[in-house]
């Protein structure tokens, strides 16, 4: 296990108000993992937390863009790059609770400012045994923040391009309180070839959390709030996006005498929609057409977990249970024809995962080993997709796919060896992912592509080896060997090529010139093996480096699935990754921090025909302490203006990410 401490705390306050968050301690088992930590440092200078995280190379988003730019149904979170999806292949938690869209099982970053994280857990390999279903890559778990100034803290920015924004953090007695607002105007993110069809990414979310944690004898309670908004425009005239959601959550957590000395119980709800506009480019992008419009998606997640903990000085076991329910559908009008939408779309269901498992470990003198054993029961039902004519209500299309369901057994099991000032460890492990409803049941556009869903797909299985050494000390060092196997990979696979219509699949279709066909489909077996290594060394008290870089061969074995697929990459899967921060403190009340991101060519599409480009490019913050109660802060994102390739489209348009963008902030905490 490899721990960073990036940046430098602030100087002591006087004192700092504390509301705990009722959490068990981090589990044993995690040393025999190859695990990273992101510091609430990390997480509090980058403008977006998915932006900390994916300074973890391997860890990414479905595309090269941040939440800043990305539309909600690609923000799903991979950790190991094995296969990129847009509802992620990663089990995304705050202090236990998943934080995924009940529909579309991505998600919402906006929710999850920075003011409001002080740090994060990031577990590489399929995390059978507590984590359950989702946690196939890996589990990212997210912690909130528990400590503030007396007085609160209070940030205001402005940047380029419109940028603005702000966040708070404060506690009144058991309570504490975070907020967040950012908006910008966004930029144009077609570059050569740009026409009157295309417009800036512009962006606006705002979030509220409130979390209660009043004293309790029986142990830690913690009662939470919490709900976000955001709308952006997609980057051409009349397509655009939303999403709001509220959650809340109750977890009590204690220890006790007994069978067991630790325990937690934790239910959460979760509800949400989301809207997203899309539209159709004309010749020469020089005009949009309104290809769908999809004006609603109410969705409900309901959840529980339960576990028992008994740790003794040489060893100990976790039993547990979880169940997870998701319902929800997608409301639509398609189908533009002179003037105005014709035909109207219901789509959706239901499914739930449950599961229990079963974990222990055994210290002996420098070994730790671990193994768990988990058995899941998954189920997709009551699905539907009803399609009618909107001049005269009659019905054009009504599918009623057959209920499904299953079993599905992982496990985990791991041994670490402590060599003094080093360690050695390996680690085998299965996890699994059913489909989102999204998947199941949303067919979505994006420009001229068209992308049906599959109410056929069965849940992917992820099987995994590793082997890892290190070193710990002033200079902290890891480097692990891993080797992966996707069984069902869910992918959109191409089906054909526009002009004209394909008959294909039950709905059918019409495909627009330079546009393609694809479905959501389980594509054979992703193989994918390589090297993670993590660098980081204290100089001095005033200087302090880390390297990290990911170097992953995946191939797509399509079988009689897909053959046409077999021997390529899987899209959005860059063989390379590497990033470099350094934090300098040379002055008393000034910190620098660079941190530098570099990642080698992936491609837009599942038949390696759309070719992204390597990119390179760079963070650079400046913080000066004014005051004990002010903070000034430069900082410039993108700063050498990099290209940043990130989609292409079948005619060859090219789109990047953000520019530089200056901004310029102060923080107060009175």
């Amino acid at each position: 296990m490899l721990l960073f401490t990036d940046v430098p705390p602030p100087p002591p306050t006087v004192e700092a108000v504390v509301v705990e968050a009722a959490r068990l301690p981090p589990a044993p088992t995690d040393a025999a993992f190859a695990v990273v930590t992101v510091d609430g440092g990390t997480v509090a200078a980058s403008s977006r937390v998915d932006e900390a995280l994916t300074l973890v190379p391997g860890v990414q988003l479905f595309r090269r863009t941040s939440s800043v730019a990305s539309n909600p149904t690609t923000q799903g979170m991979t950790v190991r790059a094995i296969a990129g999806s847009g509802a992620g292949r990663a089990l995304v938690t705050l202090d236990g609770v998943p934080q995924h869209d009940p529909f579309g099982g991505w998600v919402l970053w906006s929710g999850l400012p920075p003011a409001g994280i002080e740090g994060a857990l990031v577990v590489r390999g399929a995390g059978a045994g507590p984590y359950g279903a989702g946690a196939l890559t890996g589990t990212i778990q997210l912690a909130e923040r528990t400590r503030v100034s007396p007085g609160g803290e209070y940030e205001l920015f402005a940047g380029e391009r419109g940028l603005a924004g702000g966040s708070l953090a404060f506690a009144a007695g058991d309570l504490m309180v975070v907020g967040a607002a950012q908006a910008s105007d966004g930029w144009i993110p077609v570059g050569a070839g740009r026409g009157a069809a295309d417009a800036p990414l512009a962006f606006e979310a705002s979030s509220l959390a409130l979390r209660w944690s009043p004293e309790w004898s029986g142990g830690d309670l913690s009662l939470r709030l919490a709900g976000y908004r955001e709308a952006r425009e997609s980057g051409l005239v009349g397509a655009s996006s939303s999403a709001t959601g509220v959650s809340a959550s109750a977890t009590l957590t204690g220890a006790s005498p007994g069978i067991g000395n630790e325990w937690r119980l934790q239910a959460w709800a979760r509800s949400s929609d989301f809207e997203n506009s899309s539209a159709a480019v004309g010749a020469g992008r020089a005009f949009t057409t309104p290809a769908s419009e999809q004006f609603a998606t109410p969705a409900i997640g309901l959840g529980f977990n339960a576990a028992l903990r008994h740790s003794t000085g040489d060893g100990g076991w976790e039993l547990g249970a979880d169940v997870r329910y998701a319902d929800g559908e997608t409301r639509e009008r398609f189908r533009y024809m002179a003037g105005a939408f014709t035909r109207g779309r219901v789509a959706g269901g239901s499914q739930y995962v449950a599961g229990v498992y079963g974990e222990a470990w055994r210290v002996s003198g420098d070994w730790l080993l671990t193994g768990g054993v988990r058995l899941d029961r998954w189920a997709s039902f009551d699905g539907e997709r009803v399609e009618r004519d909107l001049a005269t209500s009659a019905t054009t299309l009504d599918l009623k796919p057959h209920d499904a369901d299953g079993w599905q057994p992982t496990a985990r099991a791991g041994v670490r060896r402590d060599l003094g000032e080093g360690f050695l460890r390996a680690a085998a492990y299965a996890g699994f992912r059913p489909p989102t409803l999204n998947e199941l049941h949303r067919p979505f556009r994006v420009g001229n592509d068209i992308t049906e869903a599959n109410a056929g797909l069965e849940p992917e299985v992820l099987y995994g080896l590793e082997l890892g050494f290190g070193g710990e000390g002033t200079v902290n060092w890891s480097a692990t060997l891993f080797a992966n196997r996707l069984e069902g990979a869910v992918t959109n696979v191409t089906i054909g090529v526009g002009p004209g219509i394909i008959p294909a699949l039950p709905a059918g279709g019409f495909i627009p010139a330079g546009g393609v066909l694809r479905q959501r489909q389980n594509a054979g077996d992703v193989d994918a093996w390589g090297l993670e290594a993590d660098l980081g060394w204290t100089v001095s008290d005033r200087l302090r480096l880390k390297l990290s870089g990911a170097w992953t061969r995946a191939e797509v074995d399509g079988g009689s699935a897909a053959p046409q697929l077999t021997g390529l990459r899987p899209a959005q899967t860059p063989e390379l990754a590497i990033s470099a921060e350094a934090v300098w403190t040379p002055l008393a009340p000034l910190t620098l921090r660079l941190a530098v991101r570099h990642e080698g060519d992936r491609f837009d599409d599942d038949l390696n025909t759309r070719a992204l480009s390597a990119a390179t490019s760079a963070d650079l913050r400046a913080d000066w302490r004014l005051t004990p109660a002010v903070d000034l802060y430069l900082s410039a994102e993108n700063i050498t203006d990099a290209a940043v390739e990130t989609a292409q489209t079948f005619d060859g348009i090219e789109s990047y990410d953000q520019p530089r963008t200056v901004r310029i902030g102060v923080v107060w905490r009175p």
